[in-house]
C-alpha cells in the first residue's frame, strides 16, 4: 500500500505533523508530509486555487491513495477525493468543514469579518498573525498551554510562507464552499473532530458525517483544532485501523 499522504493547515508546515508520524510508524504505516505550495520554501502555485493546489499535492501513482488533511488541508482533500476519484482510495479528515466561514444558510463557521481581521492582520505582521491564529485553534483544548508552545516552536524553527501564500491561502477559506459536491465524495471517510474546536464546530463534522455516503465520525471530548497533537495516541490508533480496514 501506498504511504499515507498527510495535508497540513494553513500558515503551518509539515513538521507538525512529527509526533503522529512517529506513533503511525510503531503500526508500520509509511507517511509522507508534503508542504502546501508556498510552504517550507517551495514553490508556490498562481492562481491559487483548489484545482490548482490539488493538481500540485497529487503524487503521480497508479495505486490510489490514503489521504489526510487538517483544516485546510482537509478542505483540500474534500476537492481531491472529488476532482481525482480515481486516484484517492480513502480520506482522513481532521478539523475539517466544507465551508470555513458562516453564510446565509451556514451558521457553522468563523464570521467573515474575523477572517477578514487576519487578512489584514497578515499584512501588517504576519508572525504575529500567525501566533493569534494558533492560539485561538487551541485555546479550548485540555492541553492548550502545552500545543502552544509545540506550534511555537515550529514555527519558530521553520522558514514561514510569504505574506502573499498566507493571504491567498486566507482568501481561499473565506471564498470555498464545497457542499454542494459532498455527495459526489463516495471514498469511505473518517472524521476526527475535537469537541472543543472554536474554529470549525463540531457541528460541522456532523453535516459531513451526514452528507458524505460513506464516513463515519469520531468526536474527542478534549480536544479542540488540533487532535492529533491533543489526543495523539487515540487519532493515530483510529487512523491505523481505518488505514488497514
Amino acid at each position: 500500500m501506498n504511504p499515507l499522504h498527510l495535508w497540513h493547515g494553513w500558515g503551518m508546515h509539515p513538521m507538525v505533523w512529527s509526533g503522529l508520524c512517529a506513533e503511525l510508524a510503531q503500526h508500520d504505516i509509511a507517511t509522507q508530509t508534503p508542504a502546501l505550495p508556498g510552504y517550507a520554501q517551495s514553490e508556490a502555485v498562481a492562481p491559487y486555487s483548489l484545482d490548482a493546489l490539488v493538481d500540485a499535492m497529487l503524487p503521480a501513482t497508479s495505486t490510489p491513495l490514503v489521504l489526510c488533511g487538517w483544516s485546510l488541508g482537509a478542505l483540500l482533500a474534500l476537492h481531491a477525493a472529488r476532482r481525482h476519484p480515481q486516484r484517492v482510495a480513502r480520506l482522513i479528515l481532521i478539523g475539517a468543514t466544507p465551508s470555513f466561514v458562516q453564510r446565509a444558510d451556514w451558521p457553522h463557521g468563523m464570521p467573515p469579518a474575523v477572517l477578514d481581521e487576519f487578512i489584514a492582520a497578515v499584512a501588517h505582521d504576519p508572525t504575529a498573525a500567525l501566533k493569534r491564529f494558533m492560539a485561538l485553534s487551541n485555546q479550548n483544548d485540555v492541553h492548550a498551554r502545552s500545543m502552544a508552545r509545540t506550534l511555537a516552536q515550529i514555527l519558530s524553527a521553520t522558514a514561514l510562507p510569504s505574506a502573499a501564500t498566507l493571504t491567498a491561502g486566507l482568501s481561499l477559506l473565506r471564498d470555498s464552499d464545497l457542499r454542494a459536491g459532498i455527495a459526489d465524495i463516495t471514498q469511505p471517510v473518517l472524521l476526527l473532530h475535537g469537541a472543543r474546536d472554536p474554529l470549525m464546530p463540531v457541528a460541522a463534522a456532523q453535516w459531513l458525517a451526514d452528507a458524505l455516503p460513506q464516513a463515519q465520525l469520531e468526536i474527542l471530548p478534549e480536544a479542540a483544532h488540533t487532535p492529533f497533537l491533543s489526543d495523539q495516541q487515540h487519532c493515530c490508533a483510529s487512523i491505523a485501523s481505518f488505514y488497514r480496514a
